[in-house]
């Protein structure tokens, strides 16, 4: 067989007769890929099943006939015995049974036909026989692929044989070599990679993506096969054999490397946490020994996600928090972790953390992903990571309590604005008289402000409800305030715009917009942790129990009263001249006549709008019972009066008591993570308005020379004191041998780092000023004699 090296296809023998050639050109129409309409392609069934083999038709192709000499000479072809044929079908057979025998004469068959185990007539949709062999293991072996590797290396097509992939679109890619590590062969996975197998392979079929239905995502890639089946031996042996190394930031068509395939497949159950942080760790330690220089937890994938970043944006915490806090103490890989143990006194200890792509300061960072990710469903608790939860609550002691503080004063400030402006509302010709006074001029100047006002809350709230798209599932926390402050806005400028066109119907916007002007102080509860903790609890009540009621209440109402109304409302053919006979209706509104001869109107049962407001007050037990006997079916209206109260005032009301109570006690813990990922929030928000020049001054952390294996490393950390009395670190390698010395490190560091969040705050000072006394006392009695060396 020759290819050529410009035009993509094949030349091969094929000694087939016509028969063979005739049954094999129509797909067969087995049982499975007749079920599953898959007939003419490959079907989209377990890699290796009963189903009949079928041959993908390639295109170009070109084939030449052994016995085209005989044939034109007239003499009949060789009639070939089943003992010395080698089809595809018998070949699949003897390797499916393990049994090499069924082998013998197969290398004696190719020679003398001209073929070769890589051709196209012995593989079905690219799958060859050494695939099928390796899906036919037992206890780890098949004695078929020796066999079949033996032949394939003599006939000269050893590295076409184990370099044959999947053609079809479900298991696309997929090479004996993925096969082999899916089965857990280490023997096989060895003997393949001698024999020249791609360690880059790429199974890229719809089966090895993510999707609805059975998938396997591994990062198509050997290695990221391997480390993801949780195989350390395989992924040692890829990463460091000398024939072809697999390289450990080769992405795949998603632009995922094997990190980021690890980060993937984790789902935060113990067991695979456990395993998927070791084989990270295993994988940066061998791509540092074989790659000094190389980083693989800074390389993005297609949607510019570090394996950081992904942890972070999927929800996976296990892996999140073992990326965050990794610390190794070897010198050597030191500058692999991301937290460093500054200095230890006993039980209390300094630690610093790389805020690279963490802090907010970064474009894209983990903090943004985490605060602004309303589809990630634990991201409150992701939050509360080491030293995440401290990272943020050094920004609100910065700047955040200041700035909310501020906001909070100015939108007080625009709410007596408001309110004494709506209170003293003027028609639109009344605004500035012939004669102006100062309470006219500061009428006007009191409408521009609060129409300023409420155009930043409408800009802002269309800004914050596009970057965080809030959903039903997060409205609570993403959107809730937002939608709140963006309809406020919206409501003052339809009122200005009725307003300013001297029409009436503007009043009723603007006394809206006024209440929920009120209503929306309640946003700045989430500067107090128990107000803020309640206006949570109200906010959830408000989303879930009460929206479920209201939504079956008014269903009721307006039921019963469209019941009601048509009950006692008269028919039309009714004399008009006679008069009417009153509704006696208790506690009718009476409409005052203008004139003398008007007659006063009494709405009774008859209105829809009466009817709604009267069942209305039975629902809050304020309804009145007293009815004369003239209408028609009383006892139908007394019946449906009764149905009302039972199924409202007695059944639904109860119902929502209970289910607060309920709700209440559910939501104490949810609320205060609520609360905290709300403030966290607004943290942001303030953060992104502040101006450049204050944004660099309010930056977390402190640059350090961290004095790794890689020399001068400096890098932005930010500090993390506690008291961990469970654990006495007496062998650790500090970066600074005098606890006190990060405090005094602060004159020299380029910038210096904020007072971190200290969970041990108070013994801490116990400690720090008892070395200060001893190192006082001894500076004493020496003479200028340094203390530590």
């Amino acid at each position: 067989m020759k290819k050529s090296e410009f035009l993509d296809f094949h030349l091969e023998a094929d000694d087939r007769t016509e028969k063979e050639k005739l049954r094999h050109k129509e797909p067969k129409k087995d049982g499975l890929a007749s079920a599953l309409g898959l007939c003419g392609e490959a079907p989209k069934a377990p890699m290796d099943t009963d189903y009949q083999e079928e041959m993908e038709t390639k295109e170009p192709q070109i084939r030449f006939n052994v016995n085209f000499g005989k044939a034109s000479k007239g003499e009949p072809p060789q009639q070939k015995t089943d003992s010395s044929t080698f089809t595809i079908e018998r070949l699949f057979e003897a390797v499916a049974s393990r049994d090499a025998k069924k082998l013998d004469g197969l290398y004696l068959y190719l020679y003398r036909s001209m073929k070769k185990l890589s051709d196209s007539l012995y593989q079905s949709y690219g799958k060859t026989a050494l695939m099928k062999a390796l899906l036919h293991l037992k206890d780890g072996k098949n004695e078929t692929i020796d066999e079949l590797i033996g032949v394939s290396e003599r006939i000269g097509d050893i590295k076409e044989f184990v370099n044959a992939a999947y053609t079809n679109g479900y298991y696309k890619g997929q090479t004996a070599l993925h096969i082999a590590i899916e089965r857990r062969s280490f023997f096989y996975v060895q003997l393949l990679v001698s024999k020249g197998a791609d360690v880059h392979a790429k199974a890229c079929g719809k089966f090895f993506q993510p999707h609805d239905g059975p998938n396997f995502y591994f990062g198509e890639l050997p290695l990221s096969l391997a480390a993801c089946t949780n195989q350390p031996d395989i992924v040692d042996y890829l990463m460091e054999n000398n024939y072809m190394s697999a390289k450990a930031d080769m992405a795949d068509s998603h632009g995922n490397t094997v990190l980021h395939a690890l980060v993937t497949v984790a789902d935060n159950s113990k067991e695979n946490t456990e395993f998927i942080k070791a084989i990270y760790d295993r994988i940066l330690k061998n791509a540092s020994r074989l790659h000094a220089k190389m980083n693989l937890e800074e390389k993005e994938n297609h949607n510019g996600l570090t394996p950081l970043k992904l942890a972070a944006k999927t929800g996976k915490i296990g892996i999140f928090s073992h990326i965050l806090q990794r610390e190794f103490h070897e010198k050597h890989i030191k500058h692999l972790s991301r937290k460093f143990t500054e200095w230890v006194y006993g039980p209390v200890h300094s630690s610093l953390y790389d805020l690279s792509s963490v802090d907010s300061y970064e474009s894209n960072s983990v903090l943004e992903i985490l605060i602004y990710g309303s589809d990630i469903p634990n991201r409150h608790q992701m939050l509360l990571t080491e030293p995440l939860s401290y990272l943020l609550e050094d920004k609100w002691k910065k700047f955040g309590a200041g700035m909310f503080l501020f906001n909070f004063l100015v939108y007080l400030v625009y709410l007596a604005i408001f309110t004494i402006v709506a209170y003293n509302k003027k028609d639109v010709k009344d605004l500035l008289p012939d004669e102006p006074e100062l309470s006219d001029y500061l009428y006007v100047l009191g409408q521009l402000m609060t129409l300023i006002a409420n155009c930043y809350f409408f800009v802002i709230g269309i800004i914050d409800m596009k970057r965080k798209r809030p959903k039903i599932q997060t409205l609570l926390i993403d959107g809730y305030y937002e939608i709140l402050f963006f309809v406020q806005g919206l409501l003052f400028l339809v009122s200005t715009a009725l307003y300013l066109g001297n029409r009436t119907e503007y009043l009723g916007f603007l006394v809206i917009c006024l209440a929920l002007s009120w209503v929306n102080v309640l946003y700045y509860s989430r500067g107090d942790s128990h107000m803020g903790i309640y206006s949570v609890m109200i906010q959830k009540m408000i989303l879930s129990d009460i929206l479920r009621f209201l939504f079956v209440y008014i269903v009721f109402l307006f039921g019963f009263s469209a019941a009601v109304v048509t009950l006692l409302k008269k028919p039309e053919h009714v004399n008009r001249s006679t008069t009417p006979t009153p509704s006696p209706t208790p506690k009718s509104r009476i409409f005052v006549p203008t004139t003398p001869d008007e007659e006063c109107v009494k709405p009774g049962y008859t209105s829809i709008s009466y009817t709604t407001l009267e069942l209305f007050k039975f629902t809050i037990g304020m309804g009145d019972v007293e009815f004369t006997q003239d209408y028609q079916y009383i006892e139908v209206f007394y019946l449906l009066l009764i149905c009302y109260i039972i199924l409202t005032y007695i059944l639904l009301l109860n119902m929502l008591i209970a289910l607060m109570n309920r709700t209440v006690e559910q939501i104490t813990t949810e609320s205060a993570c609520v609360w905290r990922l709300q403030r966290a929030v607004t943290i942001l928000d303030m953060e992104k308005r502040l101006p450049c020049c204050l944004k660099k001054y309010f930056h977390s952390g402190v640059e350090k020379n961290l004095g790794t294996a890689l020399g001068e490393d400096r890098r932005r950390c930010f500090r993390v004191e506690g008291v961990n009395w469970n654990k006495w670190s007496s062998n650790v390698a500090n970066i600074s041998e005098d606890p006190g010395f990060s405090d005094q490190i602060q004159e020299y560091d380029l910038e210096s780092p904020p007072r971190s969040v200290n969970r041990g705050r108070s013994l801490r000072g116990i400690f720090m000023e008892s070395s200060r006394r001893r190192r006082t006392t001894m500076s004493q009695s020496t003479e200028m004699r340094p203390l530590y060396v």
